[in-house]
C-alpha cells in the first residue's frame, strides 16, 4: 500500500517541478555564470539555491533523505531523482514517463508540420514572385501605344487613373531606353505626345505648360519634378537677429510642443519645423517678432546679395517683407533700406512686418519699380535686390492655379515687365561704391524666358557683368537651351527645384555693374546688330540651293548694295551743291560776313548704312528670282528630254 499512495503523491507532485522550472528560467541572473559553477555538482542557479536558505552539498542531502521528500519535492532535480527511484521500485510512475514521451512525439511532430507549412508557404511566395515578374516582363515587351479608336473611347468615358499611371511609367521607361524598347514604326515624338496628354489628364495640367515643362527636363526627371509638386515644401522659420539668437528660439519653440531642427549648414539662421502642437504664426514669440515665418528659397536672394553695414539698399519689390527684413538683420539696422511696392494693398502687411520684427532703417516707399530711377536717383544704391513678379511656375505645391491659368502669352509679358526692370535696377546702381555695385535678381520661376534670357538681355544693354552667387549648392543656369545661346557666363546663375533641394522652383542671378556710362552699352549694342547680321547672311547661305545659286545670290547683293551706296554718294554731292549755291548767294550770311557753320551739316554727311530690312527685303526677292529661274531650267530640260 505504501507503494500506489507513494505513485500517487509522487505523481501529483510530478506535474508541478516542469512549470517551477519554467519560472525559474524565465528570471534570468544579470551576471552569467563562470566555469567552475557551470561545472560544479549543483546544476541548479545560484539564485535558486540562495532562496532555498541552504548550501548547495546540504540541499543534495535533503534531496537524498526520504523523510525531507515534500519540503524539496518543488526543486526539479529532486523530482528527477523521486521519479527514477520509484521507477526501479516498479511503481505507477511510467505512466508519466508515458505521457513525457508521447509529448515530445506530439512535439516533433508539430515541428515536422509547421516546418512543412513553412516551406510550402515559402514555395508559394517564391512562385507568386515568378509569375509577377513574368507578368510585368510580358506587359512590357507587349506594351504598345493606344490606337486613334481606343482614345477616342477614352475621352467618351470618365478617366482611368490607374490606366494613366501605368501608361505613363511605360512610355517613360520606353524613353529611358529607347532603341532597345521601342515599338516598331514608332517615333520618339508619338511617346512624347502621348506622355504630355497622360500627364495632362493625370495631375491636371495646360497643354503650353506640360510642353515646357517636357523641354527643360528629361522624362524620368519630369515625373519626380511632378510628384515633388504635388507635395507641400516643408515648414521653415528664420530667427530674427535683431532681437533673439537660433538657439534660444529653438529651445522655447521646443519647450511649446513644436518638434524642429536647424535648417542646414548653408544658414546659420533657418528652422524646419515637422509638426507642432500650437498654431507656429500665432506663438508669443512670433508676435513679439522672434522669427519670420519664411520659405527656404526667400533665403537664398539675400545670402547673395550679401549686405554691408552703412549702405544703401533698394529693395524693388519688397512686400510681404521677409527678404527686407533679413537684409535689415543683416545690415544691423544700419544704413537705409528703401522698400518698395507696387501695389498699395500690399503695403499692410509690408509695413506690420517691419514693425514687428523691430526694422527702424527702412524707408516704405509705393512706386512702379520702372520709375525708381527717377524718384531715387541714378547711381545712386550701393546694391539691388530685385525678386521680380513672375508666373509662379516653380511654386506649383503653393498655387496650383497656375497648372491651368499660364499661357505663353503670360510668360511674355511677365518676361518684357522684368527686362525693364533689371534696366532700372541697374541704372540705379552706382558702379563706383567702395563696398557695392550689385544687382540680384531673383524669380520663382523654371521658366528659361524668365531666367536666363532676362539676364542676358541686361548683360547686351548695360555695361554689367555676371558673378558667383556665393551658393555652393543649386544647378547652374542654362547657356544654351533648344534654339537660344546665352552669354558664356550664365553658368554662374543658380537654379532650384523641389525634387533637387527639397524647397520651392527658384532663380537666383548676381550682377555686378563696370562703369556707370552708357557707351558700352551702345557699342554691345551695335555688336549685338553686328552679330544678327552675320547669322542673317549665314543662314540665307546655307539656306541657298547650290553653288551656282550661292554665287549670284552674292553677286546680287552686291548689286544692291552697290546701288545703295551710289544712291547715298549721289545724296551727298547734291547737298554740297546746294550748299556751294547757297554760299554764293549770300544765304546764310550776315552784314557781307559768312556765319560760322553749325555742327549739323557735318552730322548729316555721316550716312547710315540701309537698314537691315532694305536688305533682307531685296535679298528675299532676288532669291526668289534665282528660284524662279531654276525652276523654269529645270521644267525646259524635263519638257526636252
Amino acid at each position: 500500500m505504501a507503494g500506489p499512495k507513494l505513485g500517487k503523491k509522487v505523481g501529483s507532485k510530478l506535474g508541478k517541478p516542469p512549470t517551477k522550472k519554467k519560472q525559474k528560467k524565465e528570471p534570468l541572473p544579470p551576471k552569467p555564470l563562470e566555469k567552475e559553477d557551470l561545472f560544479s555538482d549543483g546544476e541548479g542557479t545560484d539564485g535558486d539555491f540562495e532562496e532555498n536558505g541552504g548550501s548547495g552539498d546540504e540541499e543534495q542531502q535533503e534531496m537524498n533523505s526520504d523523510s525531507d521528500m515534500s519540503s524539496d519535492i518543488d526543486d526539479p532535480f529532486a523530482a528527477d531523482i523521486l521519479a527514477s527511484g520509484d521507477a526501479d521500485d516498479g511503481s505507477d510512475v511510467h505512466s508519466d514517463s508515458d505521457v513525457d514521451s508521447d509529448s515530445d512525439a506530439d512535439d516533433t511532430d508539430l515541428v515536422r508540420k509547421s516546418k512543412a507549412i513553412d516551406d510550402e508557404r515559402k514555395r508559394e511566395e517564391e512562385d507568386g514572385d515568378l509569375e509577377l515578374q513574368l507578368n510585368i516582363r510580358e506587359e512590357a515587351d507587349e506594351f504598345r501605344l493606344p490606337t486613334t479608336e481606343e482614345l477616342e473611347e477614352e475621352t467618351n468615358r470618365p478617366p482611368d487613373l490607374s490606366n494613366l499611371q501605368r501608361r505613363i511609367k511605360e512610355i517613360v521607361r520606353v524613353l529611358s531606353n529607347f532603341k532597345s524598347l521601342r515599338q516598331e514604326d514608332v517615333t520618339r515624338k508619338d511617346y512624347v505626345d502621348q506622355l504630355k496628354r497622360d500627364l495632362g489628364s493625370y495631375y491636371g495640367y495646360n497643354d503650353f505648360l506640360i510642353e515646357s515643362l517636357v523641354e527643360l527636363f528629361p522624362p524620368v526627371e519630369l515625373i519626380e519634378l511632378i510628384e515633388a509638386f504635388e507635395k507641400p515644401r516643408p515648414i521653415s522659420l528664420r530667427t530674427n537677429t535683431l532681437k533673439t539668437r537660433r538657439r534660444d528660439l529653438a529651445g522655447v519653440l521646443l519647450n511649446r510642443g513644436v518638434n524642429l531642427d536647424p535648417l542646414s549648414k548653408w544658414s546659420k539662421v533657418g528652422l524646419v519645423v515637422y509638426d507642432s502642437q500650437v498654431p507656429v504664426g500665432a506663438t508669443p514669440e512670433y508676435m513679439a517678432g522672434h522669427y519670420m515665418l519664411q520659405s527656404v528659397s526667400s533665403f537664398l536672394p539675400v545670402m547673395a546679395l550679401a549686405p554691408q553695414e552703412n549702405e544703401r539698399i533698394v529693395d524693388m519689390a519688397a512686400a510681404p517683407g521677409g527678404k527686407t527684413t533679413y537684409v535689415a538683420a543683416l545690415m544691423k539696422n544700419s544704413g537705409i533700406i528703401y522698400a518698395n511696392e507696387m501695389k498699395e494693398s500690399r503695403l499692410k502687411s509690408l509695413t506690420a512686418n517691419l514693425h514687428r520684427m523691430g526694422v527702424t532703417n527702412t524707408i516704405v516707399c509705393n512706386y512702379d519699380g520702372r520709375e525708381l530711377p527717377k524718384v531715387l536717383g541714378q547711381n545712386t544704391a550701393d546694391r539691388i535686390l530685385l525678386d521680380a513678379p513672375c508666373s509662379g511656375t516653380g511654386v506649383i505645391s503653393k498655387d496650383e492655379s497656375v497648372k491651368t491659368s499660364k499661357t505663353a502669352a503670360d510668360i511674355q509679358n511677365c518676361s518684357h515687365l522684368q527686362k525693364e526692370l533689371i534696366l532700372a535696377a541697374i541704372d540705379m546702381v552706382d558702379a563706383n561704391s567702395k563696398s557695392g555695385g550689385y544687382i540680384v535678381y531673383s524669380t520663382c520661376s523654371i521658366m528659361v524666358d524668365e531666367n536666363e534670357a532676362v539676364i542676358d538681355y541686361a548683360l547686351k544693354k548695360r555695361d554689367v557683368k555676371l558673378v558667383p552667387c556665393g551658393l555652393d549648392f543649386g544647378r547652374p543656369g542654362f547657356v544654351r537651351f533648344r534654339q537660344h545661346r546665352f552669354h558664356t557666363s550664365l553658368d554662374k546663375t543658380r537654379r532650384f527645384y523641389p525634387h533637387v533641394h527639397n524647397m520651392d522652383g527658384f532663380f537666383v542671378a548676381k550682377l555686378k555693374k563696370m562703369s556707370n556710362s552708357k557707351s558700352a552699352a551702345k557699342a554691345s549694342a551695335q555688336s549685338e546688330e553686328i552679330q544678327d547680321a552675320d547669322s542673317i547672311e549665314s543662314s540665307d547661305q546655307q539656306n541657298a540651293e547650290g553653288d551656282d545659286e550661292k554665287h549670284s545670290e552674292q553677286e546680287g547683293i552686291a548689286k544692291e548694295i552697290g546701288k545703295l551706296n551710289e544712291k547715298a554718294a549721289a545724296d551727298k554731292k547734291r547737298k554740297r551743291d546746294v550748299q556751294k549755291h547757297s554760299d554764293k548767294k549770300g544765304v546764310g550770311t550776315k552784314n557781307g560776313r559768312a556765319e560760322n557753320k553749325p555742327v549739323a551739316p557735318k552730322r548729316r554727311e555721316k550716312k547710315k548704312p540701309p537698314p537691315r530690312e532694305e536688305i533682307a527685303k531685296a535679298r528675299e526677292e532676288k532669291r526668289k528670282a534665282l528660284r524662279e529661274e531654276k525652276r523654269k531650267a529645270t521644267m525646259k530640260k524635263k519638257s526636252g528630254n
